[in-house]
């Protein structure tokens, strides 16, 4: 990936969450020209930034913070001057949030995306990739319904774009990010440091999950194999939510009780990545799936991703993968 970032100008829009801040600290390892760090919350950019200063023993010159939202599109336009390479990681995730508020979650992660892609397009930018989630296969909630969206705009824009240069447009699905500030580990934490009750939705509840370090790689990966159009879907084992509790519980310095508090509004006992029907037109490879655009050349396609069989058909979801031991989760944890 050295030689493929060597003096880029790249732009990462919610770049102070915990994939982006991981993925602005990969970037930096590379002989980049310069990383703009695009968003509104300034208190996250100031923390981001004395944080790395701070691992780095001073400031880099190639780091840039700009705030601004996906929703105001002259901003965009500005922020992606002279940029080689968008990571469009900003959205609005929280399942219970996006119930609540689906206007700001369309606003956001639909319009905020097709200003990605309008602008990506007027500054000639090389690729785009856009950062998706497990809860756009079958949608049941605003959030993923939104993030489903944005998919498909992703998708239309690769195909639709006959423009001078070649733009790669991408997607990749991501499950649930260990420790990321909106996963269930660091509530768990915080519920037994205050001497419990842990609260769990439902013992059966069965999860994705990946390191954040994987997803970056992946990412990166993604980009360099794709020619443009596709979902990838990355490989990742299953957890049970109920056996999260039990492992953080056992490995707690004192007893603590759980109690069961329900499912909250769209959310579901199981999660998909990937649908049977987008099965019929993907590869597969040892860590994920490439899931083509419609109509898309198988034959062309296997010269491109190499070691990669046609996937088989059927859905890979979380309610029909192997779970976890708990003594497996107690290690990922430690």
């Amino acid at each position: 990936m050295q030689d493929e970032m060597k003096g880029k100008m790249i732009l990462v829009t919610g770049g102070t969450g915990t994939i982006g801040s991981y993925l602005v600290k990969k970037l930096l390892e590379y002989e980049v020209e310069v990383v703009r760090v695009f968003s509104r919350d300034e208190h996250k950019q100031y923390e981001m930034q004395e944080n790395f200063a701070i691992q780095n023993g001073g400031v880099d010159k190639r780091l840039r913070f700009l705030l601004g939202d996906v929703r105001d599109k002259e901003r965009l336009k500005r922020a992606m001057e002279g940029i080689d390479i968008v990571f469009h990681l900003a959205a609005l995730k929280h399942v219970p949030a996006c119930e609540y508020n689906p206007s700001e979650a369309v606003k956001t992660n639909v319009i905020g995306t097709q200003n990605i892609i309008d602008c990506a397009i007027e500054a000639n930018v090389s690729a785009v990739v856009y950062a998706s989630t497990d809860k756009a296969a079958s949608p049941t909630n605003t959030m993923g319904a939104s993030k489903l969206l944005a998919e498909r705009l992703i998708v239309s824009a690769a195909e639709g774009w006959k423009g001078p240069r070649d733009i790669k447009f991408l997607s990749v699905r991501f499950g649930n990010v260990l420790n990321s500030r909106g996963s269930v580990i660091p509530l768990f934490k915080r519920q037994i440091d205050a001497g419990g009750p842990v609260t769990v939705t439902d013992n059966n509840m069965t999860r994705f999950v990946m390191n954040i370090d994987r997803a970056v790689d992946l990412m990166l990966k993604s980009l360099r194999i794709s020619r443009r159009g596709e979902v990838f879907v990355f490989k990742m084992p299953v957890i049970r939510i109920g056996d999260l509790a039990q492992a953080m519980v056992e490995l707690a310095p004192k007893p603590v009780e759980f109690i069961n508090i329900g499912l909250r509004p769209g959310e579901k006992l199981y999660e998909e990545l990937m649908t049977e029907e987008e099965s019929s037109r993907s590869f597969e490879t040892e860590d994920m799936f490439i899931i083509l655009p419609y109509n898309s050349d198988f034959n062309q396609c296997m010269d491109t991703y190499k070691g990669a069989l046609r996937a088989q058909i059927g859905s890979y979801s979380s309610a029909e993968e192997p779970i976890m031991a708990i003594e497996e989760i107690k290690t990922m944890l430690l």
